[in-house]
């Protein structure tokens, strides 16, 4: 059975895993991802791919999801989160493993694991949402990526009369803020979701702000993209038990599901995207 050597990159671990062509993952190990250094971050990509696939050549390309933006040849912008840029991720393993390498956003990666694997497949269209220290999202139609901006939490939102981007008013780590524009403080999103399930009528105004503002986020990409269905992930989800049936129903136009994939997204995703660009 065919196989890709499959990475998901994160600002904290670095997942590597041969998956097979069922998308089955096995061979896998989780490394701490270097930050900081350009060459060093490079050396442990290619140190994990040695330890996963002794001969890599057992593997028909190595495919990767990375949290930054990414050119077309997989030369990486910058990875903000392992703070380094300018990284020719794709040339450098090309050049050590002479095989093929695919680099893709992992928001991006992500959505092709929903729409190609698990229960969502049956939706001609999917858009992928995943909210925690930062905002992202992704389109698939027909379980192929479509011209879509995986950096949407950039977009502009406005709340009590003040513009932000999406992410600094709806991402995990930025609830404080929303919070403190109601004239509360709280330390973390782990509290904020504490006080809603305690009906705590302090936070109340809060949730009721990031409700709002989170169905217009969907209902934007909604009118945009129409897609079949919604599926969310990331920090905030931990806490879906809480918020989610108020989510579905400031969005009766959309179809909202909990992504079906959770650790293994990333790692199923890559494979995903290396077996299309292979066919």
């Amino acid at each position: 059975m065919e196989e890709i050597i499959s990475l998901d990159i994160g600002g904290t671990n670095t997942r590597c895993a041969l998956v097979d062509s069922s998308y089955e993952v096995e061979a896998i190990k989780i490394n701490p991802t270097v930050t900081g250094t350009l060459q060093g971050f490079l050396d442990s990509v290619a140190a994990i791919i040695k330890e996963v696939a002794p001969d890599p050549k057992v593997a028909k390309a190595i495919a990767i999801g990375v949290p930054g933006r990414v050119r077309y040849d997989g030369y990486i912008y910058a990875l903000p989160n392992i703070h380094i840029e300018a990284i020719p991720l794709a040339a450098y393993l090309h050049d050590l493993f002479k095989m093929p390498v695919y680099v893709k956003n992992d928001a991006e990666v992500a959505a092709l694991a929903e729409s190609n694997v698990g229960p969502y497949k049956i939706y001609k269209s999917l858009y992928f949402i995943t909210i925690s220290t930062g905002v992202g999202g992704a389109l698939c139609v027909d379980g192929k990526l479509r011209n879509s901006s995986y950096e949407v939490g950039h977009t502009l939102m406005e709340c009590h009369g003040e513009i932000h981007e999406a992410e600094h008013m709806l991402s995990g780590a930025y609830l404080t803020r929303l919070a403190k524009a109601n004239g509360v403080d709280i330390k973390d999103a782990h509290e904020f979701f504490n006080l809603v399930k305690a009906k705590d009528p302090k936070i109340m105004p809060t949730y009721e702000d990031w409700i709002k503002l989170l169905s217009q986020f969907i209902q934007m990409n909604q009118d945009n993209f129409q897609p079949d269905i919604f599926t969310l992930t990331g920090g905030v989800m931990k806490s879906a038990d809480i918020f989610f049936e108020d989510l579905r129903k400031a969005c009766p136009h959309s179809h909202l599901e909990k992504c079906a994939f959770d650790q293994e997204a990333g790692l199923i995703g890559a494979a995903v995207y290396g077996f299309q660009q292979t066919k």
